[in-house]
Parts: C-alpha cells; sequence; structure tokens
C-alpha cells in the first residue's frame, strides 16, 4: 500500500511538473522577436480565439491555453483589439494579456505622403479601418470641419512623426490626436509668430512648405528655395513650381517637365495660377516647415538644380544668370537620360 501511495505521488508530481511546463514554459510558434494577432469584434469567444491562435500560428497548444483560459474568466472579460506576444512567452502571459486587455500600441509612422489615397493606405495597413472607408472619410468636408480643414487641406493638421494608438482607434480619434499635435507644433518656438510676420497662416507656410519639401532634399537649400517662392508670391508673380504641376498630374515619376505639361488645367498648376495652390502637395517634414519660417531675406527669383546632378540648387536674382544655369543643367540631365535609357536598353 506504502509503495502504491508513493507511486500514486510521484505520478502527481510528475502530471504536475508536465503541466506546469506546459504553462509557464516557452509556448510561443513563431520565429520573429514579436507576433501580432487581431481579436476581432464579435469574435471574443473561445471557439473564435482559438481559431484565430491557430491559424496565425501563435502558440503551440490551443488546447492547453483553452483549459488555462477557462479557469482564469479570459472569456468573460475579454475585449476586441490587436495583441502580441514575445517569442519565448508562456500561456499564462498571453492568458493575462488577453484578461486584462493588455493591447500592442500601434505605430503610426508618417514621412512624407502625397495624396489623401496615400494616407488611407497607411490607415488600412495599422487599423480596423478599411482604405475605402478612410478615404470617404477624407473625402468628406462635413466630417473634417471639426478639425478646422476640408478635403483640400486635410495634410495641413499632419506634421510627420509616429503616432501610437490602438488597432480600433477610430478614424475620427486617429485625427483629432494628430490634430492636437500639430497645435503644439504651431505654438512651439514662436512659429505661429513668425507665420504672421510673412503674412501668412500656419496652413499656408505649410503648403508652401510642401512645394519645397519636392523641390529638394537637400537641406541646406530649403531656406533659399523657400526665399524664392516667398519673393514671387510677394510680387505678386506665380509660383511656377514644377511639383505642383507633377501633383496635378498625379505623375510623380515626371523627371522633365516640359512646355506641354505646364497648360494642364488644375488650380495645383502654379504655373496657370496665381498664389498658392488650394491645399498642401504633400506632407513636409517639420525643418522644412521650419526652413520656410525661417527662410533668409534674399533677392532670389530663381533657381535651378546645379548641372552636377548632386542635388544642390543655383539661385539667381536675374532670369538672364538663370537661363545660363538653366540650360546647363538640361544638357546634363539630357546626358543623364540617355544614359541610364542605354543602361536599359542592354
Amino acid at each position: 500500500m506504502k509503495r502504491f501511495l508513493t507511486f500514486l505521488l510521484l505520478i502527481i508530481v510528475i502530471i504536475g511538473a508536465i503541466a506546469a511546463y506546459m504553462v509557464l514554459g516557452s509556448a510561443t510558434n513563431f520565429d520573429e522577436k514579436t507576433k501580432s494577432f487581431v481579436v476581432e469584434d464579435g469574435k471574443t469567444d473561445k471557439a473564435s480565439v482559438i481559431e484565430t491562435l491557430e491559424k496565425e500560428h501563435i502558440i503551440n497548444n490551443t488546447s492547453m491555453f483553452g483549459l488555462l483560459a477557462d479557469q482564469l474568466d479570459v472569456w468573460q472579460r475579454l475585449k476586441s483589439g490587436r495583441f502580441q506576444l514575445k517569442n519565448g512567452d508562456n500561456l499564462l502571459t498571453l492568458a493575462k494579456i488577453l484578461r486584462n486587455n493588455r493591447q500592442a500600441e500601434v505605430k503610426l509612422v508618417i514621412n512624407k505622403l502625397r495624396t489623401k489615397e496615400d494616407f488611407a493606405r497607411l490607415i488600412a495597413k495599422n487599423f480596423s479601418t478599411d482604405s475605402l472607408t478612410a478615404i470617404n472619410y477624407f473625402n468628406n468636408n462635413d466630417s473634417l470641419r471639426v478639425f478646422g480643414v476640408n478635403d483640400k487641406t486635410l495634410f495641413t493638421i499632419i506634421i510627420p512623426n509616429t503616432y501610437s494608438f490602438y488597432y480600433f482607434t477610430p478614424l475620427s480619434k486617429v485625427l483629432a490626436k494628430i490634430k492636437t499635435a500639430s497645435d503644439a507644433f504651431w505654438d512651439a518656438k514662436d512659429r505661429k509668430i513668425k507665420a504672421t510676420a510673412l503674412a501668412l497662416s500656419p496652413a499656408e507656410v505649410y503648403t508652401l512648405a510642401s512645394i519645397v519639401e519636392e523641390e529638394t532634399n537637400k537641406e541646406a537649400d530649403k531656406g533659399n528655395i523657400a526665399s524664392v517662392y516667398l519673393n514671387r508670391y510677394n510680387k505678386g508673380m506665380k509660383l511656377g513650381a514644377d511639383p505642383t504641376v507633377r501633383f496635378a498630374m498625379n505623375d510623380f515619376t515626371i523627371k522633365r517637365v516640359y512646355e506641354k505639361y505646364l497648360q494642364i488645367e488644375s488650380p495645383y498648376n502654379t504655373y496657370r495660377n496665381l498664389g498658392l495652390p488650394p491645399g498642401p502637395i504633400c506632407t513636409p517634414s517639420a525643418s522644412t516647415i521650419d526652413a520656410v519660417l525661417n527662410a533668409p531675406k534674399t533677392d532670389y527669383l530663381f533657381f535651378v538644380a546645379d548641372a552636377d546632378l548632386k542635388g544642390g540648387s543655383h539661385f539667381s536674382s536675374n532670369y538672364a544668370e538663370h537661363l545660363q544655369y538653366a540650360k546647363a543643367y538640361q544638357q546634363a540631365l539630357t546626358i543623364y537620360l540617355q544614359k541610364k535609357q542605354a543602361q536599359g536598353d542592354e
């Protein structure tokens, strides 16, 4: 009898150890450092969650997890959302994450966006909102009015940065947080005061900065390029900005803007229309916005890319000098494009 009890105790200890290992040992079934999965609205029941965990290959023992989750009342407390496990996490960790609604943050990284469609795709990639719903929202002025923008000026509230949300955050709350960050940006470093000194609103500065952003990647040239456009604007000249033509044509691959392109009818074509376009043509970086606000006082009215094609620009205050440098640049660009075409034909 004593041997039997000892044997039974040993069996119980072994079973307990195995169970403990299954609950507390590594339970993940993926190679990545982390992996996320989504518990959809209306699918917080046990069967749906287990199906998701199996389909996404999150853990290696869904049966044991189901038993554990039953004991910890996970299914009664679980809410929809996006959750994340680290490689090597155990079943108890997963159960606590779901029971306590510890959702994974969505890091919305906004760099340069050119169109509302770009923004809609970014939203769909990071949130439960699909791209069609997002673009319809971005085109609805009734929805956008609360943020002080319309379908043309939407981007003026977007300062490129990284923003934290949750997967099921409504689009209205996403924009509200972005708008709050934009307001803080303009309240800092006397930016509103500087905009007023330029006789421009923050939205107009942003729109001008979007043109500068598309003109160059060279930080050192941004201030002078901004000064060219500010000088033209203040003299009542047309801005004549090539990037606005590309935007009007919705073709950002154009290397050379031909004369025929300049005639396209669009409110964004600054070769045909006086003043700024009706809204930004991209989301400029904070440094580009500041380059406009802090643009040096110059007499420059023209600029063209340097003929060395290294990204710099040459600035001129008279048209004759500008034509010389423009001709040199066009010749260099022609040679470059011919070489590129020849390499592609090989």
